[in-house]
């Protein structure tokens, strides 16, 4: 585990009904979520009823060349995925979208989320003749909806039937021979929205996607909500709504999305900075300079130093060309990488208190390098303040948290971090602070990674060892 979170994914969809480049628009769609996941990435085109893919391991631009773009032909619909693996290895075959050949017709299937009950799922579907070919939790989706496809009218009853099974974080954009469907699960832990280009209509899982092929954002899909486009435009399907009180991963707000976007009603860019000046109230320090790490770190470095009235100033130049595969796994390596990745601007804090912003803490590593640097600077002070709360607990909605041991807040007090980061003083955003960042939301909030309270029932500890071990073996 780096020193980051990551999120698993961003999902994209366009229904065209103006003669769009369907193909061009979904790469640019993902384009715009590559930062929700650099793993892999793929794409499904639906050219009159008969759909296809091209998926890999990569980044966008790398995965979809000039060449493999042309070859994917045009279509009416097309759905893209990128992705970060929280459930399943890392490697082409759970590179996303699923496209599934069946008896009622083939399906291609997107997911940002993680089911809470994958193994008993897959465990049962196992036992029925499924045969599993990826290791990730959205086959398990997928089968669910194709089974209850059998004995369905049509797909978005199926979908409506498997969403009284599965259990968890999941927001879907599913595409059949003449629908495109999103889905967000009865929380609504990862987010949705629609927009719309003219007569066309879009799914993204993030509003940044819209703005880049100019469509204009129309709302966010509910908690709960199937919403299905086909020849007659869209219309909403509601059973699921309302019956769970929603609770939105405040993480996103803090870090997983883009600033520009806006999410279930809050600007990014505003609930950051909202966190910096709440930081300010709980953690005030005498200091000469505020400064953020890059990206994250920025906005609520802006909001601590507008509440604060200390200074803003701009204290690291990140290098923009480095890419996914520049930091390895080994020791070495990763120390080496804090230097390329980020420089100080020595003017800004040489000789002066500084009050450094970040968006979390992790395992901690990181963070200390980062301090670090500034010390060899001649920052004579180092006050660190963190936009979340102290991560202590796994997350089980779609981050790469398993387990609260790598974690440096499960172990040790606040005294012990502080000086294990080298800090002169630390300060965490309270948990109630983080949940009143995003302040025109309507939605509730998830803080279980903080709390450890979670708003439905998780799996244990045996049980997810379980479903890791049978997912490994099936690739024996």
């Amino acid at each position: 585990m780096l020193d980051k979170l990551h999120e698993e994914c961003g999902v994209f969809g366009i229904y065209d009904n103006d003669g769009l480049d369907v193909i061009l628009s979904a790469y640019h769609g993902l384009y715009s979520l590559q930062h929700r996941g650099q793993e892999s990435c793929g794409m499904a085109v639906n050219d009159d009823g008969l759909i296809t893919g091209y998926k890999d391991t990569g980044l966008v631009n790398e995965v979809f060349t000039k060449e493999v773009l042309a070859s994917m032909g045009s279509g009416k619909m097309a759905i893209g995925h990128c992705r970060y693996s929280t459930t399943g290895n890392q490697n082409r075959i759970n590179a996303q979208p699923l496209i599934i050949r069946h008896v009622k017709g083939p399906m291609a299937l997107a997911h940002n989320g993680n089911l809470t009950n994958a193994a008993e799922l897959r465990e049962e579907l196992e036992m029925t003749g499924a045969i599993f070919h990826t290791t990730s939790d959205t086959e398990v989706i997928a089968y669910t909806i194709t089974k209850e496809r059998l004995i369905s009218h049509s797909i978005e009853d199926a979908v409506c039937a498997a969403m009284n099974k599965i259990k968890g974080a999941y927001s879907l954009v599913i595409m059949s021979p003449k629908k495109l469907i999103a889905v967000r699960d009865p929380l609504g832990f990862r987010p949705l929205c629609m927009g719309k280009i003219k007569n066309s209509y879009v799914f993204a899982s993030e509003s940044c996607a819209l703005d880049s092929i100019g469509a204009q954002f129309v709302r966010d899909i509910e908690p709960g909500e199937i919403v299905v486009i086909d020849e007659n435009g869209p219309r909403s399907i509601k059973t699921h709504c309302g019956c769970e009180k929603s609770s939105l991963c405040v993480f996103e707000f803090i870090y997983f999305a883009r600033p520009d976007s806006v999410v279930d009603g809050s600007c990014v860019h505003i609930a950051r900075q909202r966190a910096g000046s709440f930081l300010a109230l709980e953690h005030p320090v005498q200091a000469d300079v505020v400064i953020g790490v890059p990206d994250s770190g920025l906005d609520a470095a802006l909001g601590y130093a507008k509440q604060s009235g200390i200074p803003y100033g701009v204290g690291f130049i990140k290098n923009k060309y480095i890419g996914r595969t520049f930091i390895q796994p080994g020791q070495t390596q990763r120390e080496n990488a804090v230097r390329i990745k980020l420089n100080t601007v020595r003017s800004t804090v040489e000789g002066k208190r500084v009050v450094l912003i970040d968006d979390s803490i992790v395992r901690g590593t990181t963070s200390a390098r980062i301090v670090k640097l500034l010390r060899e600077s001649g920052a004579t002070e180092v006050h660190m303040r963190l936009s979340a709360p102290p991560f202590r607990y796994p997350c089980y909605f779609g981050t790469d948290i398993d387990s609260s041991e790598n974690l440096i807040a499960y172990k040790h007090s606040l005294e012990e971090m502080r000086q294990m980061i080298g800090v002169d003083s630390l300060g965490f955003l309270s948990v109630e602070s983080a949940k009143k960042i995003a302040g025109n939301s309507k939605c509730g909030f998830c803080a279980g990674c903080f709390t450890g309270e979670y708003p439905i029932e998780v799996p244990s500890t045996q049980k997810k060892s379980k479903f890791e071990k049978k997912i490994s073996e099936s690739n024996d």
